[in-house]
């Protein structure tokens, strides 16, 4: 078991809280065919990142908010098989309401359309891409998070499946625990991944004082 201590812990949403890997794979797909790309390679390189983000790169002279008002809109009304990741209900549970917070790629009304449908909490406030100039890899959506929780980023933890939210999470100052639940070892320890673990059920919380203070509980990591 590895004890880490912190006073905020930091979700990325898609791949760590929520399953929405079959949704955005077949929405991206849909997008990718409409425009001559190669869907696997349009899914990989959207995974972790705002979706405008990636329209402007592959489509840089196109209409780029009726592009990303086209996907959001997919992605909202494609929620089947959309699930809570195993040990993500039961971990948020556990964590004081002041001590975490989503710092999602997402729009705003697609993180909470997935939360909900997922069952999971929806923390009073969060962090979107509607909330960013900057997304994943810049380290701007995980400064911010921590600034909502008023704590320093470098007293945060950082739970992720990405590697551009791995390499967010680090520029902000943060450590970052990688879950398994999207991408191969060795990419998430390219990024900077602190530790390695399967998914939320390999975390608990193992305490939290008065003054802000958790420690949390790793097994398995890798």
């Amino acid at each position: 078991m590895t004890t880490i201590q912190c006073k905020a812990v930091l979700f990325d949403l898609d791949g760590v809280l929520v399953d929405s890997t079959p949704a955005v794979a077949r929405v991206w797909t849909i997008w990718a065919n409409k425009h001559g790309f190669d869907p696997e390679e349009t899914v990989r390189r959207a995974h972790g990142r705002p979706s405008l983000a990636t329209i402007r790169d592959l489509l840089p002279n196109a209409d780029h908010a009726a592009e990303n008002s086209f996907v959001e809109r997919m992605e909202i009304e494609d929620v089947e098989g959309v699930i809570a990741l195993p040990g993500a209900v039961e971990l948020l549970q556990t964590l004081p309401a002041n001590g975490w917070t989503i710092v999602t790629s997402c729009t705003r009304p697609l993180a909470l359309v997935r939360l909900r449908v997922a069952g999971l909490p929806i923390p009073a406030r969060l962090v979107t891409s509607n909330d960013i100039v900057n997304g994943k890899p810049d380290p701007e959506p995980y400064r911010k998070g921590a600034e909502l929780l008023g704590i320093a980023a470098a007293d945060c933890t950082v739970i992720e499946d990405a590697p551009a939210g791995i390499r967010a999470g680090k520029a902000a100052g943060a450590r970052v625990i990688a879950l398994q639940t999207t991408e191969r070892d060795a990419f998430l320890r390219q990024a900077g991944a602190d530790w390695i673990v399967k998914d939320c059920a390999s975390l608990r919380l193992a305490d939290s004082s008065r003054n802000g203070d958790m420690s949390l509980l790793l097994s398995g990591t890798a």
